[in-house]
């Protein structure tokens, strides 16, 4: 169904809610967020609400954004991005594939130059950004070709984060009723050849991490070993940071990083 603005009034009481409660992270997530008050008639409008929220809940200590559609990141998302300073330099941009065909089948934006020029200008205005994805491999009608195309975008990208979803046929869809549908065997293959693509970037992009300062969210301790976030780590999405020591859940903490893995530091 066509999608539904929640009330910004709402959002900022549910936010002054959270932060009595002593909630550190606030994570703003719709099937789109970057569409946030259009069927309102206020195009762009996620910067303001981003803003306010922060205006709204001044203890709120980090605001994140998930599931921004490429075409709709505009400069001054950008810009709350890159200069309020509770907003994580981070964002979930859902990609699903790289070839254009796969993505007309799809029926999703297509221009994958659109998507190149967006990382770039990220990349610029925050060299510190952590950018993640999710791609679907084996939707129907995916050749070989198809799918290297999305090999070598996972590699000439480099995104921070990837999830990658094996496709399956759900009864009463579009797709599972198209041609051309993609053995199990090959979807699985395709799985494991972009999981381990992606996992030579992942090590590459948190050794970069080695060295740096970070701010570190509490989210457990037990038997001196302390597991926490950064900005760079969505909660229950991406990996997380590991640090001996003692602390409380909810504590920010400055930790520098000494060591990476594919996924943790």
């Amino acid at each position: 169904g066509p999608q539904r603005s929640k009330p910004e009034n709402d959002i900022l009481r549910e936010a002054r809610e959270l932060a009595a409660q002593s909630v550190r992270e606030v994570v703003l997530i719709a099937q789109d967020t970057t569409a946030y008050g259009r069927d309102l008639g206020r195009g762009d409008a996620l910067p303001g609400l981003l803003r306010a929220i922060l205006g709204a809940a001044p203890e709120i200590a980090w605001l994140r954004v998930l599931y921004a559609y490429p075409q709709n990141v505009t400069p001054a998302l950008i810009d709350v991005l890159a200069g309020e300073e509770r907003v994580c330099r981070y964002l979930d941009i859902p990609l699903q594939h790289a070839h254009p065909d796969v993505l007309r089948r799809m029926r999703r934006p297509h221009d994958m130059e659109c998507v190149r020029d967006l990382i770039a200008r990220l990349r610029r205005a925050m060299p510190d950004v952590a950018l993640r994805s999710t791609f679907i491999v084996g939707f129907p009608g995916e050749t070989e070709a198809e799918f290297e195309a999305l090999l070598d975008l996972l590699r000439s990208m480099a995104l921070d984060k990837v999830g990658v979803f094996a496709y399956s046929a759900e009864e009463g869809t579009v797709a599972a009723d198209m041609p051309d549908q993609v053995p199990a065997e090959v979807i699985a293959e395709r799985y494991e050849r972009a999981m381990i693509a992606q996992q030579e970037v992942s090590l590459a992009r948190n050794q970069a991490q080695v060295g740096r300062d970070l701010q570190i969210l509490v989210e457990g301790v037990a038997d001196g070993l302390i597991v926490g976030r950064s900005y760079r780590e969505a909660p229950e999405i991406d990996g997380l940071v590991l640090m001996p020591g003692k602390a409380t859940v909810g504590d920010l903490v400055e930790a520098r990083i000494v060591a990476a893995q594919e996924y943790d530091l």
